[in-house]
């Protein structure tokens, strides 16, 4: 079996080759290829990769290359995992919508509207290019926005599940506290990338949601940086991102304080990359615990291996709508407890999702449609002008529940254009 992991030089991909080397039970590797254009990096990490492999006495091959159409031939899945424009692009992202009293937040608002502009063509190029030589090769995505790209991937007919790492992060935290293992919770976890609540913890059947926020409501509520008063109302748990719907001027004024957090990434991974060199190190650093993406690996084999063993058991993934929340279009990307097989993701039915939810959910959906329109004019090469380029980011960002005024979308897409321009092809 042949992995190959686009965006391999991150300082997230020592994780990643944790988890493989712990579980290659499940994912029975002869080969794993890290693809990134930047080989100083990727030397790096490559570097440090072998050496986990070899401490935990993992057989397989570890190689590394800059040249994509080589790195994804023969390749059964491949795992991307890419930020064009680096921390840089991040940084602009969370910090000029701050400008107009927007949230700045790189998934989340006018940020993650640019970087799915820059996103979306690069991973359908990409895309294209594995499906020309293995077509059979399944894309597992963790690039953000995984909801907008998973849905460019779907609806251009690419063999593709979107991922992310919240739904294993509260197993896990959930598990703690209650003193299970992980195995043991199952999660009514639902709504879309970013965007979803934890509507029940079952452990042996039996619902403990309740119990959990009773026992450990302040908790939660800190780690998550909401009211506690906010979860009881809710009775449910809200992703850490909905802080940005539910407290947006709060989280503005506490942004507009500090350091944008892709300045405390950058800072972090200079770290790394000098740990990584070390060649004693042959074990994930502690410090990249602070890089965020807790428990990446492990939902990665794990879905990964689904993928190719044809387990046919049940993970949260992105995956497409088809009637699973009656109000959304059947080409919407949610996020859900799915079955996964050889054949894909295919979503379990839910409980009908009450208005306090669905209505969000609904609202950002359609945003969310918008904003893929607006990136797919990035594939058209210079076909597209200047004006339907501008007018179809405009229409994303009025669209989008913390903007929705004219003067706000308005300033906020122009400053999108002049911070992006050597991303978009129209501009």
């Amino acid at each position: 079996m042949k992995l190959a992991v686009v965006g391999g030089g991150s300082t997230y991909t020592p994780e990643l080759i944790d988890g493989f080397a712990r579980l290659r039970e499940l994912l029975p590797l002869e080969e794993l290829v890290l693809i990134d254009p930047d080989t100083e990096r990727l030397e790096l990490v490559g570097g440090l990769a072998r050496r986990i492999f070899a401490r935990q006495g993992h057989p397989d091959r570890i190689t590394w290359t800059g040249d994509l159409d080589a790195g994804v031939d023969g390749a059964d899945a491949v795992l991307l995992q890419l930020r064009i424009g680096g921390q840089a692009a991040r940084h602009q992202d969370e910090t000029w919508p701050l400008e107009c009293g927007c949230v700045g937040q790189e998934t989340t608002g006018a940020g993650g509207l640019a970087k799915a502009l820059r996103t979306v063509p690069v991973v359908l190029d990409i895309a294209e290019r594995v499906r020309r030589r293995n077509p059979a090769a399944w894309i597992v995505d963790f690039t953000n926005p995984v909801g907008i790209v998973t849905r460019a991937l779907l609806t251009h007919g690419h063999r593709a599940v979107g991922l992310c790492n919240v739904a294993i992060g509260f197993q896990r935290t959930f598990a703690a506290l209650l003193g299970v293992a992980p195995a043991q919770v199952e999660l009514e976890h639902i709504g879309l990338n970013h965007l979803t609540w934890e509507r029940s913890v079952r452990v042996a059947g039996e619902d403990v949601l309740p119990e959990l926020l009773a026992a450990h409501g302040d908790t939660l509520a800190g780690t998550l940086r909401m009211p506690r008063t906010l979860l009881d109302h809710l009775g449910a748990i809200p992703s850490y991102y909905l802080r940005y719907y539910y407290r947006h001027d709060a989280v503005v004024r506490e942004l507009r304080d500090k350091p944008s957090r892709a300045a405390e990434v950058a800072a972090l991974e200079r770290q790394l990359l000098t740990l990584y060199g070390d060649p004693a190190l042959d074990e994930k650093p502690e410090l990249l615990s602070r890089r965020g993406g807790a428990y990446y690996s492990e939902a990665a084999v794990a879905l990964t291996s689904s993928l190719l063993s044809d387990t046919g058991d049940t993970q949260v993934v992105n995956t497409l709508n088809h009637g699973t929340l009656p109000f959304l279009p059947d080409d919407a990307v949610i996020e859900v407890p799915a079955t996964v097989d050889a054949k894909g993701a295919a979503p379990l039915p839910v409980r009908p999702l009450e208005p306090r939810y669905a209505g969000l959910v609904a609202h950002v959906t359609a945003y969310e449609q918008l904003a893929l329109e607006a990136a797919l004019l990035g594939t058209h090469s210079r076909d597209t002008s200047r004006t339907v380029g501008r007018g179809a980011v405009f229409s994303a960002l009025l669209a989008h529940p913390l903007i929705g005024q004219f003067d706000q979308a308005d300033r906020l897409t122009d400053k999108l254009i002049a911070h992006n321009r050597e991303h978009l092809t129209w501009a």
